[in-house]
């Protein structure tokens, strides 16, 4: 059994930064070789890819919408990924999900294992 758990998540002004945090876990198996991804999904929109990395070699892609402004990092030791958020704008407003797969993708059918998600509120 997977768990994937996201947490960090909350309300922040115009311009300001929050760092999401998703940690993995299994019994019976490695979660290694799975590439960690971030998504977000508004409210009435569909979800849509935010970064993903693959933690064996910290090769990451992120949505041309948070280039620059979003960096995703690793702790491999404890199969934790952070999601570091700056310059947040009102549209980064969404429930932001963690999830596991094997391919490196922004596409969410690519993943398998998700988490609950974690509100993250931009507004003045």
């Amino acid at each position: 059994q997977v768990q994937v758990v996201e947490s960090g998540g909350g309300l922040v002004q115009p311009g300001g930064s929050l760092r999401l945090s998703c940690a993995a876990s299994a019994s019976g198996f490695s979660l290694d070789r799975y590439i960690i991804g971030w998504f977000r999904q508004a409210p009435g929109k569909e979800r849509e890819g935010v970064s993903c990395i693959d933690r064996r070699d910290n090769t990451t892609y992120y949505a041309n919408s948070v280039k620059g402004r979003f960096t995703t990092s690793t702790e491999n030791a404890r199969n934790v990924v952070y999601l570091q958020m700056n310059n947040l704008k009102p549209e980064d407003t969404a429930v932001y999900y963690c999830s596991l797969g094997l391919y490196l993708s922004l596409y969410s059918t690519d993943y398998e294992y998700w988490g609950q998600g974690t509100q993250v509120t931009v507004s003045s």
